[in-house]
Parts: structure tokens; sequence; C-alpha cells
């Protein structure tokens, strides 16, 4: 069975086009024109061990909000799209992920109910072309998107990078487990009968 989700997006501000194989090797492909955001992207993807492609081309003579923001439509929308009706998965999990004095929390429910708690703050306001709030919005796009909850905690930390790319990874931990295959689960993991 291939768990594969694509999503091509146009709009008056940006065309965004990915694909999302949840079942892949860690590879990520393409650019947002945002060097740190395509770095986040490609921890996503190793750390999932998802195989990501991202093309994004955004107004960002503007800034880098709609560019960033769109992209995490668009992957919410490919995750939700590889899922399906989400058979057979674990449906929850939560990482820990270190990066030398920063430690992040992720904990996911692919339950079809989207919801973000962010509390991952940061001191820095950019990192290099990236405004630092815009990783908040991303999340909120992409969780509201792809239909899951997930809490994001910053357990300690100074470094902006640190902070930011520990937060991606946990993620992508977390992603991984929940979105796994558990030969245990007879249908939709859900009393309800459905994840939608």
């Amino acid at each position: 069975m291939s768990r594969v989700g694509r999503l091509a997006r146009a709009t008056t501000e940006t065309s965004t086009d990915v694909v999302w194989e949840l079942d892949g090797a860690g590879r990520f492909a393409g650019t947002t024109r945002l060097p740190f955001f395509d770095h986040m992207l490609a921890q996503l993807a190793r750390h999932g061990r998802f195989d990501l492609s991202v093309n994004a081309a955004g107004d960002l003579e503007v800034d880098a909000h709609h560019t960033v923001e769109d992209v995490g439509i668009a992957l919410g929308r490919a995750l939700r799209d590889a899922l399906g009706e989400g058979a057979g998965i674990f449906r929850y999990a939560s990482e820990y992920a270190p990066l030398d004095e920063a430690l992040v929390l992720a904990v996911v429910d692919v339950s079809g109910r989207a919801y973000l708690h962010y509390a991952v703050p940061v001191v820095r306001q950019r990192l290099g072309d990236y405004d630092t709030d815009l990783t908040e919005e991303f999340f909120r796009a992409f969780t509201m998107n792809a239909g899951i909850t997930l809490h994001l905690l910053l357990i300690h930390g100074r470094n902006a990078h640190h902070i930011i790319e520990a937060a991606f990874k946990a993620t992508a931990l977390a992603l991984d487990r929940a979105t796994r295959m558990d030969p245990r689960v007879q249908g939709v993991p859900s009393t309800k009968g459905t994840l939608a």
C-alpha cells in the first residue's frame, strides 16, 4: 500500500507543490527559497523517515510569512492525503529531541481534530532571512490542515537555531511513530470508527 500525499496550491501570494511519502527514507528535495526553512524541512524528512518534496515560490519581497504559512497548509493537506482514513496506525506518540543545550518535547495525536499548543519561546527574532515567529505560524497551518493535535514544549534551551531545530526534529520523531502501521490494530484506531 502506497501512502503518498500530494498537493499543488496556487494563490496570488504563493505557488506551492508538495509530495509527502510516509514510508520513505528521509529524503528532502526542493526549495522554498528560504535557506533556514529548507534546513528545517530537511530535518522533518530525515528524522521522520519521510520523503518530502517541497517547491514553493512566494512574495518574499513582502516577507516570508505567506511562503512559510502556505507550505504548512500544503504539507498538512498532503499528510492527511497520505494517511487516508488512518486505518492501522499507532495514532499517538510523544518524543523528545535534544540539540546541544536545547530540549523540546512533541506530543502527537493523529486524531482528525486539529489543535496546536505551542510553547517554544525564542528570544532572537531573525535567523538569516527567517523570522523566528514564523515557526509557530508554520506549525499552526500544518496541524490545522493535517487534522492532528500537536503539543510542542520547550523544556530548556537558549540558542534560537537549536531550539527551533529541536522542535522540528521532535515533531518528525513523533509523527514517524504515530503514523507507523501497528499490526495489532484492525481498522481505524478510534472507538468512533473514524479519525475524520
